[in-house]
């Protein structure tokens, strides 16, 4: 079949377009072929709508007026004023996905994210109009849902209400319903009566270990400004508040305490590097701060860092989804940075799964975790082993960042050193996890859902 993927944006880092990907390879060496339909293409190949995009003024102020608070129709009937908008855009977005069903005859659709985070608004009614104008079976791909939000929502107004009951997710038997955990599959069905399966992340565990030093990646450290003994401690997920990256902050802080550096220094790290004196343990972010609703969050991180004291560098506009040029300068794949590392911190407070899982497993590296709820109720039963943070906060600080209780940070910490100096304890952890990931997250695993769902 000809199978149409959608999404606000593709060819990205974030969690939605590297799942994409996975889907897209399975589902080609099933034989299918597999078009693209987003807002934002990167460097990939497909039809671009600039309409579905989730940056563009007219989606971001049709989700705040949907989700927050209905403010930006100041005549005298903000409700019509909004509504006419919404109807104004599905109805161009529409008019644009049909000439791409035609122009690719798409037999199959699976949107992402579309019809559950509707962070463009106008885009799921136009899909919906689509498929049952078509009549194209559907799986409709839900990684996150819009009630998820952990800074919360509240809809607006009667056409938003209408809007959420007919659309988010809509209920049509064309439609085939993938959640990835089964906390979201209980959620859907207790709010919508929408059954759905559950369909995990997966990852190519089966594949030659292709992250590694090369040609390419091999000016990386030097483009970062560090130094052989310096430590790299990644960060690799987008820059948004339900990612909890204050926490590794503290870890890091807490990392790099004299008493610690102290034992660095004298024991030497697992790979037989010396660290000395004057080696830097670095906090690395190297993914992006686009999807920061309001700006505040990358900024609040910003002066903790500074508080704090942790040696902090921000490389996004360094790093992309691929290895490619941008403005004649190299970009390096997300893939490059874990080659470097020696350390991931994975501090999510709320995450629909959880793709830096994976990769970390992947990459054989050890990583701290925050115990999200879906790691609890999904992940952590399978026997995955990690640094742990606990799954309690511990209130909140001046800016409104989350803290955990300081004496379990420093414990993570003491953990954490270990595994940075001793290389057997390190390889037990890390071959342990990769193996686990083999066994129950796989790309086989996932053509056997694939061949139930697709065909």
């Amino acid at each position: 079949m000809n199978i149409g993927f959608l999404h606000y944006q593709l060819g990205g880092t974030d969690g939605v377009s590297l799942e994409i990907d996975k889907w897209k390879r399975v589902l080609e060496e099933m034989g299918h072929t597999v078009h693209y339909c987003a807002g934002d293409l990167g460097i990939l190949t497909g039809a671009l709508i600039p309409e579905m995009y989730h940056h563009t003024p007219v989606a971001e102020r049709l989700y705040r007026n949907t989700f927050i608070a209905l403010a930006d129709y100041p005549g005298p009937d903000s409700v019509g004023d909004y509504a006419a908008e919404l109807e104004r855009l599905t109805a161009v977005i529409e008019a644009k996905l049909r000439l791409w069903v035609e122009e690719n005859q798409i037999d199959f659709l699976i949107p992402n994210n579309l019809w559950s985070v509707a962070a463009n608004p106008a885009a799921a009614p136009a899909l919906a109009n689509v498929m049952r104008s078509y009549q194209l079976p559907t799986v409709a791909h839900s990684h996150d849902f819009y009630w998820e939000r952990v800074d919360g929502v509240a809809l607006t107004c009667a056409p938003a209400l209408e809007l959420a009951d007919r659309f988010l997710p809509p209920r049509d038997p064309l439609i085939a319903h993938v959640v990835i955990n089964s906390l979201a599959q209980a959620s859907l069905r207790e709010r919508k009566g929408i059954e759905s399966t559950v369909v995990p992340n997966v990852f190519d565990f089966d594949a030659d270990h292709g992250w590694g030093p090369d040609e390419y990646n091999a000016d990386l450290r030097k483009r970062m400004g560090l130094r052989e003994n310096d430590l790299i401690i990644l960060q690799a997920t987008r820059i948004v508040p339900r990612k909890g990256i204050e926490l590794a902050i503290d870890f890091v802080r807490a990392l790099d305490a004299p008493h610690r550096r102290a034992r660095l220094e004298q024991e030497g790290l697992y790979d037989g590097r010396a660290f000395t004196p004057d080696s830097r343990i670095v906090f690395v972010l190297a993914g992006y701060a686009q999807d920061d609703a309001t700006g505040l969050y990358l900024g609040k991180l910003k002066r903790k860092i500074e508080e704090s004291g942790v040696d902090a560098l921000f490389i996004d506009e360094m790093v992309g989804g691929r290895r490619t040029l941008r403005e004649g300068r190299k970009i390096y794949s997300l893939w490059d940075t874990y080659v470097y590392a020696d350390f991931i911190t994975y501090p999510s407070l709320w995450e629909g799964w959880g793709n830096q899982l994976l990769e970390a497993m992947y990459a054989r590296l050890p990583f701290m975790l925050f115990e999200y709820p879906v790691y609890v109720a999904d992940i952590k039963p399978s026997g995955i082993q990690a640094v742990s943070l606990g799954a309690e906060t511990h209130g909140i600080d001046e800016q409104g960042l989350v803290r955990v209780d300081p004496e379990v940070v420093e414990a993570a910490a003491d953990q954490a050193i270990d595994l940075l100096i001793d290389n057997e304890k390190r390889q037990a952890m890390t071959a342990h996890n990769f193996q686990t990931g083999r066994r129950h997250y796989s790309l086989a695993a996932l053509r056997g859902y694939l061949e139930e769902l697709v065909g």
